[in-house]
């Protein structure tokens, strides 16, 4: 559960992050530092959602009869 926290700590400091860039109004080196931030915290989130898919994709292989169609989802 603790992770599903920083996961949406995270999410919420990189929203921040992209806003405060995309005010323009930061000096160069504030700009780069946050830039580098975001970066990092995005990689972070990644790594934690290609986690959580790899498990899904292992129950879902895993259990015998899916309870949903896969294909049907594509649209969603």
């Amino acid at each position: 559960m603790n992770d599903n926290i920083d996961f949406e700590k995270n999410l919420d400091k990189l929203e921040e992050i992209v806003k405060k860039l995309e005010k323009g109004n930061l000096p160069l080196e504030e700009s780069f530092k946050l830039f580098k931030e975001g970066l990092l915290l995005s990689q972070k989130l990644n790594n934690v959602l290609n986690d959580i898919e790899g498990k899904i994709t292992m129950l879902i292989n895993n259990d015998e009869e899916v309870p949903f169609n896969l294909e049907e989802d594509k649209d969603v």
